[in-house]
Parts: C-alpha cells; sequence; structure tokens
C-alpha cells in the first residue's frame, strides 16, 4: 500500500511505467552514442593498463578509472576526485571504470552504453579479458553461426 498523502492523485497506468523505468526508480540508461568520442578517445585501446593499476596521483588501488584518450588511471570521486580533476584540467572527457567496466563521459554527464557503441567494443573487451580472464559472457557484434543442413 503507498504512503503518500491523500492529497497527491494516484498514478495511472503510463505514469507508473514510466517511475518504474524512468529515473525516479534509480534506472539508469547509457547513452548509445556520444559526439564526444571522435576528439577523447586514444588511437590505441587494445593497449590498455591492467585494472588493479593505482591511482596515477595518490596510489589508491580500488575504485579506480582508466581516461580513455591518454589512458592515465585516476581514482574516482569516491575517493580523491583526480579522474574528476583530471577531465576539469584537460578536457578529456570519455572514461572507463575498472570497478564495473562502464564507461562515463564527463561532458555529456552520462554513461555510455560500451557494448552498443562501436568506438568503445575495443576497450571493454580488452578490460573485460583483463579482469576476469576470458572474454565476455558474449562477443559483441558476434551473431551465433547457423549451420548448413
Amino acid at each position: 500500500m503507498a504512503t503518500s498523502s491523500s492529497t497527491q492523485p494516484e498514478n495511472g497506468p503510463e505514469e507508473e511505467d514510466e517511475m518504474m523505468f524512468g529515473a525516479e526508480s534509480g534506472w539508469v540508461e547509457p547513452l548509445t552514442s556520444c559526439d564526444h568520442l571522435a576528439t577523447s578517445l586514444s588511437s590505441d585501446l587494445a593497449h590498455i593498463p591492467t585494472p588493479d593499476t593505482p591511482c596515477n596521483r595518490c596510489q589508491n588501488p580500488s575504485e579506480n578509472w582508466l581516461c580513455l584518450c591518454c589512458k592515465e588511471v585516476l581514482c574516482s570521486r569516491f575517493v580523491n576526485k583526480h579522474m574528476l580533476q583530471h577531465y576539469r584540467e584537460t578536457n578529456h572527457s570519455v572514461a572507463l571504470s575498472y570497478s564495473d567496466l562502464s564507461v562515463w563521459c564527463f561532458t555529456c554527464d552520462a554513461y555510455l552504453n560500451a557494448e552498443v557503441i562501436l568506438q568503445l567494443r575495443p576497450v571493454y573487451e580488452t578490460a573485460y579479458i583483463l579482469k576476469f580472464g576470458e572474454a565476455p559472457p558474449f562477443h559483441i557484434g558476434e551473431h551465433p553461426k547457423v549451420e548448413d543442413q
């Protein structure tokens, strides 16, 4: 039973669906495109530091992010905010979290879908392999092969 005030109108089915899948529910929908990738990605994202690399500034061992422009590893805004500081100093917009392999664009202020955005697929797969020792459970962009009968 809802605990909201009786002065608020009840939500209809459409509003309930929006609340279930919208920001009010904590659901985060990553972007499927980003204009900042063209100027924010290193040309060699197949060779990246390992996920256990400490922050280059404070040596924090966890909650670190990889700048996808210069490949510097820096700690999150929940530690000493070195990646955020790096973005403000360099305008390098895009970073990958070594904690959960999510990708964030500081300029868009949004997560990016690394499984859908073609430019991010190689670094996502490489980071996944470095973190877990195997390829992602599904190979991004591959489709099951159909055998001829």
